[in-house]
């Protein structure tokens, strides 16, 4: 079976067809799906999504952009849940940062806060971590070494092709691999890619967003994570099956799930 380790199932975007979407995925082999926290008004949603199918599972956390939910958020009403798998995702983003050199500095050292409070988080309830992280290698790394991240360990998710985040696969964390995987400029990943540990490689759709080819510029879901299986298959020159073997051992690992 596939994973899809990453899906936003609590988006919008799927209000009229969620059970069209889960049913297409799990047609096609897809038979486990993860929903990251992110935008802590979309959690009860998430929940309930995943207490009405068996093979959905949910994460909490606050996404760097809504940070600012973050001191709002009762972690303590969720982390228990029998579904609940992981803490995120969380981490940096510096990408949008805006206003004076001041400003952004002040906004890089709450995001490492928020980032810090919800590692522990995760180590207190001992919960694997998704990692968000854009622009921020190097800081972003540095919290993951240094806080004990790796006493629960977690993913990066939609890695970005930083060979300087290698190192975290010798510190519990996997590699999250998306539709970019199939995008004709994602050169740079292609290029990592098989420096990735196979025992450390996970599979995402990141749905609704990033769409892999052939279906850039539609709404993404689950049941994509077929065309970033055979996209990762064909430049490792491994076999499919191989390849979904592997993803699956990894994910049921790193989550605690059956």
């Amino acid at each position: 079976m596939i994973i899809d380790t990453h899906a936003h199932l609590d988006d919008a975007r799927y209000d009229d067809d969620l059970k069209t979407v889960l049913q297409r995925a799990r047609d096609g082999g897809v038979k486990r799906f993860i929903i990251p926290g992110a935008d802590p008004k979309n959690l009860s949603r998430a929940v309930a999504i995943a207490e009405s199918n068996s093979d959905v599972y949910f994460a909490i956390g606050v996404h760097p952009y809504d940070m600012d939910a973050f001191d709002a958020l009762d972690f303590e009403s969720y982390i228990n849940h029998p579904k609940c798998v992981a803490v995120g995702e969380c981490g940096l983003d510096y990408f949008r940062l805006e206003g004076s050199d001041k400003e952004k500095e002040r906004e890089k050292e709450r995001q490492k806060e928020v980032f810090l409070s919800q590692i522990e988080i995760a180590k207190k309830y001992k919960k694997p971590i998704i990692v968000h992280i854009r622009d921020a290698s190097r800081d972003a790394k540095e919290i993951l070494l240094s806080s004990g991240a790796d006493k629960v360990g977690g993913v990066l998710h939609c890695y970005n092709a930083d060979e300087e985040l290698l190192v975290l696969a010798k510190n519990g964390f996997y590699f999250g691999i998306g539709g970019v995987v199939t995008f004709s400029n994602a050169k740079k990943l292609l290029h990592v890619l098989p420096k990735i540990p196979l025992e450390k490689l996970l599979l995402e759709t990141d749905a609704p967003y990033l769409t892999p080819t052939p279906h850039r510029g539609e709404r993404n879901e689950p049941f994509y994570t077929t065309f970033v299986l055979k996209k990762i298959a064909a430049i490792l020159e491994i076999e499919e099956e191989k390849i979904e073997e592997i993803t699956t051992k990894n994910a049921l690992s790193l989550f605690d799930i059956s």
